[in-house]
C-alpha cells in the first residue's frame, strides 16, 4: 500500500492574517497536521502544498516536504481544494511517484490524530468505499430552524415544528479536518464520488471552524480538553 498525505497550507488568508503559520498553544498550527500525518505510519509521503516561503520552511522544519510550491493558478481566491489536489498528484506522477490513497489533510485541523487518520483508512478499506470524512452532528436539529422573514421569526419547516427532537433524523456536516480517498476514484471523478462518503462521527467538542480570533481562541480551549481526555 502507498500513501500520500497533502495538507493544503497557502499563504492568504484575510479573516486572520498569516493562520497557517500563526502559534496555536506555542507552536504553529500547520505543525499538528503534519505531526499527526507523520506519527500515524500510515504515508510514504507527506507534504504541504503552499504558495509560501515562510510556510514552506515551517513545514521542512516539522518533517514534511514541500518538493515544489504551489502554481499561481491554485494560490488564488478561486483555486478549490480538489484543483490543489489534482494539481499535486499530477506533479508526483510527473516525478515517476504515483499513490493508492490520499489524505487532504486541512493546515487548521489540530484536532487530527494519528489515531483518527489511522481509522479512516481502516474504515475506507474496510467498507470498499472511496472516501472518507469526519463529520459532526448538528447539536439542534436544522429542521426546527427558523428564519427572519419580514421582521418576523417563521419557521423554516412548520411540520416539524411541534415534533421531538429524538424524533428528527440526526443530520450531520462536514467537520472541515481532513478526507482520505483511494486515488484512482477521487481522480476519475474529482472528488464528486459516486457511491458516496462514509462516515466518521467526531464529537463536537473536537471540532471547530476557525474563521476569527474567537474562534482560535475556542479551538485552543477544546484542544486542552481532549488533551486531557475531558
Amino acid at each position: 500500500m502507498s500513501a500520500i498525505a497533502i495538507i493544503t497550507a497557502r499563504g492568504g488568508s484575510k479573516r486572520i492574517p498569516g493562520k497557517n503559520k500563526k502559534e496555536f498553544l506555542g507552536k504553529p498550527i500547520l505543525c499538528y497536521s503534519i505531526e499527526a500525518a507523520l506519527s500515524s505510519g500510515l504515508f510514504e509521503e507527506v507534504m504541504v502544498s503552499t504558495d509560501d516561503e515562510e510556510i514552506a520552511q515551517i513545514a521542512r522544519q516539522a518533517g514534511a516536504h514541500v518538493p515544489f510550491m504551489r502554481s499561481k493558478d491554485t494560490a488564488d481566491d478561486f483555486a478549490t481544494t480538489d484543483d490543489v489536489l489534482m494539481e499535486v498528484l499530477a506533479e508526483y506522477e510527473k516525478r515517476g511517484q504515483v499513490f493508492e490513497y490520499m489524505a487532504c489533510i486541512y493546515p487548521t485541523a489540530p484536532f487530527v490524530t494519528a489515531k483518527k487518520l489511522q481509522d479512516a483508512l481502516r474504515i475506507l478499506q474496510e467498507e470498499k468505499g472511496s472516501g472518507v470524512m469526519p463529520v459532526v452532528k448538528y447539536s439542534f436539529p436544522p429542521q426546527r430552524g427558523m428564519a427572519v422573514r419580514e421582521g418576523r421569526l417563521e419557521y423554516c419547516y412548520p411540520e416539524n415544528a411541534m415534533k421531538r427532537s429524538q424524533d428528527l433524523e440526526k443530520i450531520y456536516h462536514d467537520c472541515g479536518q481532513f478526507y482520505i480517498y483511494k486515488v484512482d476514484e477521487y481522480r476519475a471523478c474529482k472528488g464528486e464520488l459516486p457511491d458516496g462518503y462514509v462516515p466518521i462521527v467526531v464529537p463536537e467538542t473536537q471540532v471547530q471552524d476557525i474563521d476569527n480570533l474567537s474562534d482560535w481562541k475556542l479551538a485552543e480551549m477544546k484542544y486542552k480538553m481532549m488533551m486531557e481526555g475531558c
